[in-house]
């Protein structure tokens, strides 16, 4: 197995740069799990307040943004970025980022490193993300249908259920009953659940209970998976496999105000640093950009100077930023 080169901050750095920008923090990372609940919170108390279509959207923009960035906080929290506790670490990780969007740090962890390891190469798991693209533009309008959709929502939620009664319908699991099938998905799903289950008491003890699927579901079945999706373009399509250069193992994507509060929350653009020192905290990532520029060593990196040019080069119209 070629595992993806690596190259050691301490040639980029100089210790007194470097003991900084790795530090781990006690309370920076719970303050963005709090910002990204408080925005979410504070998003559904405008469109409940003055609702109107406009307020409507963009609540939905916002909240589904915000739960793409609990999600990369569950990955903060997967390379130990959180707390330099790790069980705080742990537990804020798996039940205030993962769960509440139907996540699984614990088996989030494992892939997720394994994806680090072998970057860009034959045994990287995220390949398959990357794989379709350049794709053609009627493509990548027909995935970003299905993200607005629901459809990319209802086939990650339920294709495994359905897909294992199939399985039994097609004789494959004849001794599994349907309701064993059932039982074996709720218990997957449980966090999950509890966490909805939790947020529609809490709504409907104040009245809300209609907020659940308008202000959570619908953010989560609609502009989640497409802010997804298009972190996923920006981060690895269009970068070449087996990459010898570690600092063109990812792209890292210019966000403008706008583009980080719907799209890009929580440094998540900056993911060629990322993968250079993926135990750096997140909130460092800006601060190591700016010093490698200053070093003049950005040259060689891989670079999009805004999402709207990375979705050009992957639906083929553009050649891909350098």
């Amino acid at each position: 197995m070629a595992v993806a080169s690596r190259i050691k901050p301490q040639e980029l750095f100089t210790p007194d740069e470097w003991a900084p920008l790795s530090a781990r923090s006690s309370w920076k990372g719970l303050l963005m799990v709090a910002h990204a609940w408080a925005v979410i919170v504070a998003a559904g108390a405008v469109f409940v307040i003055w609702p109107n279509p406009l307020t409507y959207v963009l609540a939905v923009m916002l909240i589904g943004a915000r739960q793409l960035g609990l999600a990369i906080l569950m990955h903060e929290a997967a390379h130990g970025g959180l707390h330099p506790n790790l069980k705080i670490n742990d537990w804020v990780g798996e039940w205030l980022c993962a769960a509440p969007t139907g996540a699984s740090l614990a088996k989030y962890r494992p892939y997720h490193l394994t994806h680090h390891k072998y970057a860009q190469q034959a045994e990287d798991p995220d390949l398959v993300l990357s794989a379709p693209f350049p794709t053609t533009r009627a493509s990548l309008r027909r995935k970003i249908v299905r993200d607005l959709t629901g459809q990319t929502f209802f086939k990650q939620r339920f294709g495994p259920l359905l897909g294992k009664l199939k399985g039994r319908a097609d004789g494959q699991s004849a001794k599994i009953s349907a309701s064993a099938v059932f039982a074996g998905e709720a218990a997957r799903q449980k966090p999950f659940l509890l966490w909805n289950l939790g947020l529609l008491i809490v709504l409907s003890a104040a009245g809300l209970w209609w907020a659940w699927l308008a202000l959570w579901i619908v953010p989560m079945a609609t502009w989640f998976p497409l802010v997804t999706r298009l972190r996923n373009i920006a981060e690895h399509a269009l970068v070449a496999k087996d990459e010898p250069d570690p600092f063109r193992h990812a792209r890292t994507t210019q966000a403008n105000w706008i583009e980080r509060a719907l799209i890009a929350p929580y440094h998540v653009n900056f993911h060629a640093e990322h993968h250079l020192f993926m135990h750096m905290p997140c909130w460092n990532l800006p601060k190591a950009h700016r010093l490698l520029e200053k070093k003049g060593l950005t040259g060689g990196m891989l670079t999009a100077p805004g999402y709207l040019s990375v979705l050009k080069a992957a639906s083929g119209k553009a050649p891909a930023a350098a």
